[in-house]
């Protein structure tokens, strides 16, 4: 039995269970996976007993695990905090964390985290760059950004991409529309309807169009915007209804935009985080990336 750990077995627990996949965890902390499970098991020696059921489908804490776990989370957090504050002393102005966001994850889900982080950390600042999905992929492989919050596309060989959250796509429309007070709808009910979409250009119509390709579900777009926040704002003028991810609609009851769940298919994009391989993070944008993890974890639970 070993009489002592490292931080870097306490991060590997925690990223573990907060991913709830050891090859995510080990992307995460730039291990390979066999090197993750001898920290993972060598931590369980140190504590002496099994803190991680794992199975081929599931990841879950033991008891002992449960229990031990909001102990290594204060220990982790007690202690990065005091690296970056102290990190912080010598230049409070210079410290700052640069990523880049498809814009309804920036407008919807990034200030509360940014708040969170900034009521920890209130020295470091932020330059969010609420770009496409193809232009944020470009902005974290070239170095502009440390990492992205996007959408799959294209697979790119240089970058990472670590699933987070799924977010499917739903139907927009007035209030007074015939179709808002339906629970939910197929695709062949929007037949006849003025659709509003976004450009072909955009990272969603690509997920949205291969997804009902495959499917075979044509759909006859009547206006094409750039934008989700214009498809938005024709919806609510009645000149149409709209198809777009539920994170791109009002996340509070709207006085007059509903949404209804699309099925047959359902059809979804996956947001992330995009990363550079090879790439290095500041320590404040690892203890912000830590944090962008466990809010999306928190959301997605059912």
């Amino acid at each position: 039995m070993r009489n002592n750990f490292e931080f870097l077995d306490l991060k590997a627990f925690l990223a573990v269970l907060d991913l709830g996949s050891f090859n995510e965890a080990a992307r995460q902390l730039n291990l390979s996976q066999p090197a993750l499970s001898r920290r993972i098991k060598g931590f369980e020696a140190s504590v002496g007993a099994q803190l991680i059921e794992r199975t081929t489908r599931h990841v879950a804490p033991t008891q002992v695990g449960r229990e031990l776990l909001p102990l290594v989370r204060r220990l982790v957090d007690e202690f990065e905090e005091s690296i970056l504050s102290i990190s912080d002393l010598g230049g409070r102005h210079r410290a700052q964390v640069t990523i880049a966001s498809v814009p309804t994850a920036a407008f919807y889900f990034l200030p509360r985290v940014v708040q969170s982080f900034n009521e920890k950390f209130p020295g470091i600042r932020f330059r969010i760059l609420d770009l496409s999905a193809n232009e944020g992929l470009d902005a974290v492989a070239n170095g502009e950004v440390e990492f992205g919050i996007n959408i799959t596309g294209a697979a790119r060989p240089d970058l990472s991409f670590t699933p987070l959250v799924d977010d499917p796509f739903v139907l927009a429309c007035r209030r007074d529309h015939p179709l808002a007070t339906s629970k939910q709808l197929t695709w062949a009910d929007l037949t006849g309807h003025p659709l509003i979409g976004v450009s072909k250009t955009s990272g969603n119509r690509a997920v949205l169009d291969r997804a009902l390709t495959t499917a075979q579900v044509q759909l006859n777009w009547f206006y094409e915007v750039n934008h989700l926040s214009t498809s938005l704002g024709l919806v609510e003028a009645g000149l149409g209804i709209s198809v777009m991810p539920r994170l791109a609609t009002p996340q509070v009851e709207h006085p007059v935009i509903a949404t209804v769940p699309l099925t047959a298919p359902t059809v979804s994009r996956t947001i992330g985080l995009v990363e550079r391989r090879g790439g290095r993070l500041s320590p404040a944008a690892i203890r912000f990336r830590e944090m962008l993890v466990q809010e999306w974890t928190f959301l997605r639970r059912p």
